[in-house]
């Protein structure tokens, strides 16, 4: 991810609801009977939890100030 999306993605809810909406999206295309839809959206959010949740790094605060003092 660049680095300007790691920071819109900073706060927890904005990854809760693209993964949600993700999730969302998946079911109303098994409901409706678009599995090939279906599976695309399935990939969206396995790779939500992986780069939201499982690899994402939080910065906090601090971090930040520490990185603009050393440059």
């Amino acid at each position: 991810m660049r680095e300007t999306d790691l920071v819109f993605f900073q706060p927890l809810w904005r990854r809760i609801a693209v993964t949600v909406f993700c999730v969302l999206w998946s079911v109303f295309e098994w409901v409706t009977g678009s599995p090939f839809w279906g599976m695309v959206s399935l990939g969206f959010i396995f790779y939500c939890y992986w780069m939201f949740f499982h690899t994402f790094e939080e910065t906090k605060p601090d971090d930040k100030a520490q990185d603009q003092n050393k440059s």
